[in-house]
């Protein structure tokens, strides 16, 4: 890993981040100019072609912060007291397209999460039976290669279905396809 730049506010964030792409970018909730939600929704939010990849690493273990980093399109939301061996695997997972939240916090939204909620059918048709197998097993932190396991199918089988998934449901990564399954009722 190679730290790329260093900024001193949100809006050096996101000049430097477009300037130099990054494979992932690093963001505390409160920064100057703009804070990390901000960055994140310019970044990676819901409507940017070709979004980032942004792990959020902050000190304020708050759920309105939570929500909305994962909802502007963050793959990561770390404590900072979450330790050096957390954050390497955070920034390994979303540079290869996974998610990753602290425990303290995956425990919190997981119980907020099983008050099942209905939602409308996915905007662009049903899911078949595999692609809930799918969404089940990302719903329970399964990686790509424990779910094409347990399915008995290839991992590229298995980032076909997520694709298909993310379209569907019109989110654009694994936490989103998390949070549709607990928000939905399809697991419990």
């Amino acid at each position: 890993m190679e730290v790329v730049a260093a900024v001193a506010d949100g809006a050096e964030a996101v000049a430097e981040a477009r300037r130099l792409r990054p494979d992932v970018c690093l963001l505390d909730i409160r920064m100057p100019k703009l804070d990390g939600l901000e960055v994140t929704r310019v970044l990676a939010g819901p409507g940017v072609e070709n979004p980032m990849r942004v792990v959020i690493v902050t000190t304020f273990d708050l759920d309105e912060y939570v929500y909305g980093a994962l909802r502007s399109g963050a793959t990561g939301f770390l404590l900072k007291d979450s330790g050096p061996t957390l954050l390497i695997e955070a920034v390994r997972a979303a540079a290869g397209g996974d998610a990753l939240v602290s425990p303290s916090v995956t425990v919190r939204l997981l119980q907020h999460l099983t008050q099942p909620k209905r939602v409308a059918e996915p905007p662009n048709g049903p899911l078949t039976d595999r692609e809930l197998d799918v969404v089940r097993l990302v719903a329970r932190g399964r990686t790509n290669q424990e779910v094409a396991a347990e399915l008995f199918v290839s991992l590229s089988t298995v980032k076909t279905h997520l694709g298909s998934i993310q379209a569907k449901l019109g989110v654009r990564n694994r936490v989103g396809i998390a949070a549709w399954a607990w928000e939905s009722g399809v697991v419990s």
